[in-house]
């Protein structure tokens, strides 16, 4: 037998590597969170994670909210009635039709396609409509019903194409761009317009305003409850999974935040000198945004759509059907095209040729990406549509108030469109380079 063998083994001297029978292993230590100790160290904490976000490309909604500032600030001075209650009650109006279709288009976005139909199925939306209602003498209820579901039906075929056949999204909804454009001069007729008829639904969308003052105070009120309570409820969701959670303190800081913006606003519009009340626009646009945004955050097929826009072959591989998400999106944004043309014809005065053309389509998707939609796909969320809307309405209102053409109009939005795109790559570039792309 070889000497190696012979050997006995070395027993350790150290009495803490070699415990006796009755002592028990010391348990591990749980690992903390450094969330939850950012949040500990109060205001210093938050500000430490704030600049670390900074620094990392983690800009969220911060340069929307920066440009609207220096957007009211700018045209404030300029001219004094820019925050008067009628000048942001047109804002909000001409917000809520585009700003719909936007929604559309942020889904669309996260999937990391393009829609450039959605303004040629607004107009075909707005036609059906019109030559169902005026021309034929239909139901209004069900002559909008008809032409929400050709709006669908128009958005799942370009889908279809899409994610079936495997024509790039950018082709498909061109052709449709070109195609239902040629449907709705085609549905028009030889006239060409068709005026909205006196007190129907559509010339409600856009023309009724809540003049009761309570209508925009318990509107104010509403929003304030449920972002508090949708605050609490997912913090406490969170506790229960043993995950990072906002305080109690956190939780009435944001909700008393909103709660004076809101009721601010509810103020204005009820402004005794200019103002209508609270639009009805407005409500069915905000009705919108808080369905989609609960689709998109709480719903299996919004992290579906958010999987397939961040990487389509990895979600193939989860289990999710790539293509039933990616037609059901685009079936989405036809939807919401035809319910924002209707809005279109609201504010027009009725169905023509040119209801979503010229710069409609440019304008819905300037909103979602200055909101802050990547245009990379698997980044945005369903409230870019209101927060870039709003910064498009908002130039133009002022510019409309300082009397600058057009073209001058046109040059800013684009600018601002471009700065816009320039934020999202220089982030995304921070973020890979800081290891959280």
């Amino acid at each position: 037998m070889s000497d190696l063998a012979k050997t006995p083994e070395k027993k350790s001297a150290d009495p803490a590597a070699a415990p006796g029978p009755d002592a028990t292993a010391a348990p591990a230590a749980p690992a903390v969170d450094p969330r939850l100790l950012i949040r500990e160290e109060g205001f210093k904490g938050y500000l430490t994670e704030f600049t670390r976000k900074v620094r990392g490309g983690e800009l969220g909604s911060l340069p929307v909210f920066l440009g609207l500032v220096v957007i009211a600030v700018v045209f404030q001075t300029q001219n004094s009635n820019f925050l008067s209650a009628s000048s942001l009650a047109n804002i909000a109006v001409y917000t809520s039709g585009l700003g719909i279709m936007a929604v559309g288009i942020v889904f669309v976005l996260i999937l990391g396609e393009i829609d450039l139909s959605v303004g040629s199925v607004a107009g075909v939306g707005a036609a059906i409509w019109a030559v169902l209602q005026v021309s034929n003498g239909w139901n209004g209820w069900l002559a909008i019903a008809v032409a929400l579901l050709a709006g669908l039906a128009l958005g799942l075929l370009h889908g279809f194409f899409f994610a079936k056949i495997g024509v790039p999204a950018f082709v498909v909804t061109l052709a449709g761009f070109l195609g239902w454009s040629g449907l709705q001069i085609w549905l028009m007729g030889k006239e060409g317009s068709i005026n909205t008829p006196t007190g129907s639904v559509v010339e409600n969308l856009t023309g009724y305003y809540f003049e009761d003052k309570f209508a925009a105070y318990g509107l104010a009120v509403a929003a304030i409850l449920i972002y508090g309570l949708s605050q609490f409820l997912d913090s406490r969701r969170r506790r229960a999974a043993a995950l990072p959670a906002r305080p109690t303190s956190e939780i009435v800081l944001r909700t008393a935040v909103v709660a004076v913006l809101c009721l601010v606003v509810a103020y204005v519009l009820n402004e005794p000198q200019g103002a209508r009340g609270l639009p009805l626009a407005l409500v069915l646009f905000l009705a919108v945004l808080l369905i989609a945004d609960f689709v998109a955050r709480r719903t299996m097929f919004g992290r579906q759509v958010f999987a397939v826009g961040g990487n389509a072959e990895a979600a193939r591989r989860a289990g999710i059907s790539v293509d039933r998400i990616r037609i059901t999106v685009f079936g989405l944004s036809g939807l919401l095209a035809a319910f924002g043309g209707l809005f279109v014809a609201s504010l027009s005065g009725g169905a023509t040729k040119s209801v979503g053309a010229g710069n409609t389509l440019m304008l819905v998707i300037a909103a979602a990406v200055i909101g802050g939609t990547s245009l990379f796909g698997g980044r945005g969320k369903v409230w870019s549509a209101l927060l870039g809307m709003i910064v498009i309405q908002s130039i133009q209102q002022g510019l409309n108030m300082l009397g600058m053409a057009s073209e001058i109009q046109f040059m800013i939005t684009g600018a601002v469109l471009l700065a816009a795109v320039v934020i999202d790559s220089v982030s995304r570039r921070t973020q890979k380079s800081a290891g959280r792309a």
